[in-house]
């Protein structure tokens, strides 16, 4: 059955809202490596650029749902809206990588007041037998940020500037706003701001902050730098506290009453490992085709847009299967087609890549197997507890999902420093460079992921040094993308062992799903 025109406008406003908190999660790559070479940094630089914005988004989503909750979706996700907007433009206007990183910080706050509400206007205003299909379409269509997102940002740092797709979000947030104050129904708040847990937002930010910031530093300093150790085991120190807090809260911003349901725990273990696969696999292929195969923006972003393009075909067909049949078999093979995506492409990733045969079957697969994941995962999420609970349920679903590809950047980053490193180490023990040249290695080698030899060579040095730079980035690229490989797989392994589909369980009721 067609929605009626009302239900439309909701829905667009909903997807409008989600996908430029999405867009922004992804679209940024294309630009890292100019935004590189403007700034001056390195691959450490890149990661904060992306992971302040994730820490910030992934730590507050909890608190984004609740707020929705307590103080009204509507207003909440037109609050978002414009802190979006305001933290966009001080991102396009950032003179150097610290404010920059700062704003996208700002940014990610933002972000997590608009993604749980969004969900949970839909789950409000669309009835059970169409939540499926709703669902689906916020899937496929915010899917569409990854399709246009990329080309269209590459377009506009190649032609323009890497600031451009910061500048482009501002119309993005001005139709969504018109479109909120057109459609979206005031739904009644349950409580006041009094409920919302300061403390256990500080502890999350901390927590994940913490090892964080010490697997990015890691690969330059070492592990027995203070500056890594120390902010290590305070994270952990703090995450355990965090857990410690939610367990005793009046009004804890991650009620664990909530993991109580098999699916709800389920589906969320199996979203850790599926995002934090999709989100290295993005990054990283981003900066291997521009800065070793040699590919501009605009095309980088072309490569992997056909992943969107199934995912925008195939997604609403997905979410109203599993609508019909069940979510577990879906979320079990979905998985496991991406893992094999992956590995296609790790095969294929080299400098002299050809793109037909090389890139785009892996591509092509990765892409089915996400549109067979996304709608059933967050379906299962939120059929797991009560409708007045779906608030913070996607709050959590969603801060998982960020979290994910927070944690993952950081590792998966470490693992190409670290077998960049050593086979660069290895291709160049025997090769004859001089002292300047050693120096200027030691300083690229600190740079995963260069592509080029640094400037200060002369041409017969690098004629020497540039051939073990790309095939050291192909081996640290090959190593993350197997962990990446490896992450989805396990998702699919968690959905099939531990995935009950909705349909044949009871629907929670508010006094099993509230603590």
């Amino acid at each position: 059955m067609p929605f009626d025109r009302r239900k439309r406008l909701v829905l667009l406003a909903c997807v409008l809202g989600s996908a430029v908190v999405f867009l922004d999660t992804t679209v940024v790559n294309v630009a890292l490596p100019a935004l590189r070479a403007d700034l001056d940094g390195g691959l450490a630089t890149q990661q904060w650029v992306v992971e302040a914005y994730l820490l910030t988004l992934g730590s507050l989503l909890l608190v984004g749902g609740s707020l929705g909750d307590l103080l009204g979706r509507r207003r909440v996700y037109a609050a978002g809206l414009v802190a979006f907007g305001v933290t966009s433009v001080a991102c396009a206007v950032a003179p150097s990588s610290g404010p920059l990183v700062a704003a996208r910080a700002l940014q990610g706050v933002a972000g997590a007041l608009l993604v749980p509400s969004s969900l949970a206007i839909i789950s409000s205003v669309f009835d059970e037998g169409e939540r499926g299909r709703a669902i689906g379409l916020w899937t496929a269509w915010t899917g569409v940020s990854i399709l246009l997102g990329p080309p269209i940002g590459g377009l506009l740092v190649d032609e323009i500037s890497w600031r451009m797709v910061f500048w482009m979000n501002v119309p993005l947030v001005a139709v969504t706003l018109w479109l909120v104050a057109r459609a979206v129904p005031v739904v009644p708040a349950l409580g006041s701001a009094r409920g919302i847990d300061v403390l256990g937002a500080t502890l999350c930010t901390l927590g994940l902050g913490g090892p964080v910031f010490a697997l990015i530093e890691q690969p330059t300093r070492g592990f027995g730098d203070p500056l890594v150790a120390v902010p290590l085991v305070l994270g952990v120190l703090a995450l355990g506290l965090f857990v410690a807090h939610e367990r005793r809260a009046t009004h804890p911003m991650m009620p664990l009453s909530l993991f109580a349901s098999r699916n709800f725990a389920a589906a969320n273990v199996a979203t850790l490992c599926f995002y934090a696969g999709l989100l290295a696999m993005t990054f990283f292929v981003a900066l291997f085709l521009q800065q070793v195969a040699g590919y501009s923006a605009f095309a980088s972003g072309l490569a992997l847009m056909p992943t969107s393009i199934v995912m925008f075909l195939l997604s609403p067909r997905f979410g109203a299967f599993g609508d019909r049949v069940g979510t577990r078999a879906l979320m079990a093979a979905g998985p496991a087609l991406a893992s094999l995506g992956l590995c296609l492409m790790l095969w294929g990733l080299e400098r002299d890549l050809v793109y037909v045969t090389d890139l785009l079957p892996g591509i092509l697969v990765f892409g089915l197997g996400l549109s067979m994941t996304v709608a059933p995962l967050t379906t299962t999420a939120l059929a797991a507890v009560a409708p007045e609970r779906h608030g913070v349920a996607s709050g959590v679903n969603n801060a998982v999902a960020r979290i994910a590809g927070l944690v993952s950047i950081a590792v998966v980053g470490a693992v190409v420093s670290a077998g960049f490193g050593a086979r660069l180490e290895e291709r160049l023990a025997s090769v004859q460079l001089s002292a300047p040249a050693r120096a200027a290695l030691a300083e690229a080698s600190e740079r995963p992921l260069a592509g080029t030899a640094p400037t200060q060579l002369d041409r017969a040095e690098r004629a020497r040094v540039e051939p073990a730079l790309a095939d050291a980035s192909e081996a640290g690229l090959q190593l993350g993308l197997g962990l990446a490989a490896a992450l989805m797989a396990a998702a699919g392994l968690t959905a099939a062992l531990g995935v009950r589909d909705p349909r044949s369980s009871p629907v929670p009721t508010k006094e099993s799903a509230v603590p």
